[in-house]
């Protein structure tokens, strides 16, 4: 068994990764046990740059607000502001470090060089593809809904348009209503459920459903670029203004409705930006796996469709999963990991990483499960043996060095 898994063992490159794949997937999904440590995400640099030169890859998605994300998009593309204000508004997550992290930076002071001078066909994209939520509440709606009204009040019939803007300003009041932290852990603090936020509902599905209606319309008036944006809007109102509803729901499914949402925006935003070309798609493991996802929570553990799964359920073989895992983070308390488990079979390998045929590594083990790693930081999700055959592929990390900041 041991002389199988070392013989499915491969260097860390995208030739690697595809040649573990049927064909070239629109969507490539590469998975990350834990946030915050620029090694994997230095890797996930040096593979999307071998996709775009090697395999025609044009688009990056990762897991970050996709409004927010327009903001590195416009950068990437024109060259519109300063890379400093850039990392600043274009990233979510500040928790996680996004817009601070130096390989997230690099990879969009890369994509700016590499489309300077270049025609709009062949450009490089950034995407963020997930809703504009953080740990402690959603985004007020007004930005993607107000968006939306006024792409199509410029474009439309007045007489079309369910509502004037003076409407939508009224219905939505102050951001801070919608934003409040509180509502997270106290579903009555929530305005989701109220008279307000119910109209506002129904007035964002009429304005989607204005959108696709005069959609030859639209496409012979403005840039399939305003368009597909103008969709981003819609599917971000019609998703916050939903998220908002179930954040004020009382019942016990609460927590697990709220983590499908997510997953849910996640995976119109992935099937949307596959429809331009291929796609490398970067989050955590939890996110791109075929597998529901589970999560332990202060009402107890929830269970959900992750975005992956419903991207692969819809995508079938354009969807590809390769999971990461790792060997150590020391400065996080994540030692060795013991020899019967994945990891500790990985970390016998004597190379520091590799690439490995998941489905091959499944076959060898045979019946032979590895036992669960249990990790001693939260922070780090180890691979779960009962994914092995739905993934893909695994790339494996064997000592993630501690970053060191001044």
């Amino acid at each position: 068994m041991a002389t199988d898994i070392k013989d499915t063992a491969r260097a860390v490159e995208a030739a690697a990764i595809m040649r573990l794949l049927p064909a070239r997937p629109r969507l490539l999904a590469l998975g990350e046990p834990t946030h915050g440590e620029d090694t994997l995400l230095d890797l996930r640099n040096e593979l999307f740059r071998q996709l775009v030169e090697e395999e025609g890859y044009r688009t990056i998605a990762i897991e970050s607000d996709c409004m927010m994300g327009l903001v590195v998009d416009e950068y990437v593309t024109s060259g519109t502001g300063n890379l400093d204000e850039v990392m600043k508004h274009g990233f979510s997550h500040p928790d996680l470090g996004l817009g601070a992290s130096a390989a997230n930076r690099e990879l969009v002071r890369w994509m700016r060089a590499h489309n300077d001078g270049r025609p709009a066909s062949e450009q490089l994209r950034f995407a963020g593809f997930d809703g504009p939520l953080e740990i402690t509440g959603a985004a007020s709606p007004r930005q993607a809904l107000t968006a939306l009204h006024g792409y199509l009040a410029a474009r439309v019939d007045a007489d079309l348009l369910p509502c004037p803007g003076e409407t939508l300003d009224r219905l939505l009041g102050t951001d801070d209503r919608w934003t409040n932290p509180a509502a997270m852990m106290d579903p009555a603090q929530s305005v989701g459920q109220s008279a307000e936020a119910r109209e506002l509902r129904l007035l964002a599905d009429d304005l989607v459903a204005l959108l696709d209606a005069q959609t030859p319309h639209l496409l012979a008036a403005t840039s399939r670029d305003d368009w597909d944006r103008a969709r981003l809007y819609g599917r971000t109102a019609t998703g916050l203004l939903r998220y908002h509803y179930w954040m004020a729901d009382t019942s016990p499914a609460r927590m697990t409705r709220l983590c499908a949402l997510r997953d849910s925006m996640m995976a119109a935003n992935l099937l949307a930006i596959a429809e331009k070309g291929p796609v490398l798609v970067h989050a955590h493991n939890s996110h791109l796996q075929r597998e529901k996802s589970t999560m332990q929570m202060w009402q107890g553990p929830v269970e959900w469709w992750s975005a992956g799964a419903l991207v692969s359920a819809r995508l079938g073989e354009g969807y590809a999963f390769v999971a990461t895992a790792l060997g150590t983070i020391r400065h996080r308390g994540v030692d060795t990991p013991p020899p019967d488990t994945v990891e500790g079979l990985l970390y016998a390998l004597p190379e520091d990483r590799c690439v490995i045929d998941a489905p091959r590594l499944a076959a060898a083990l045979g019946d032979t499960r590895p036992a669960h790693r249990v990790s001693p930081w939260f922070g780090y999700s180890p691979l779960d043996p009962a994914h092995l055959a739905n993934s893909d592929g695994i790339v494996f990390v064997k000592d993630i060095p501690q970053a060191w900041r001044c």
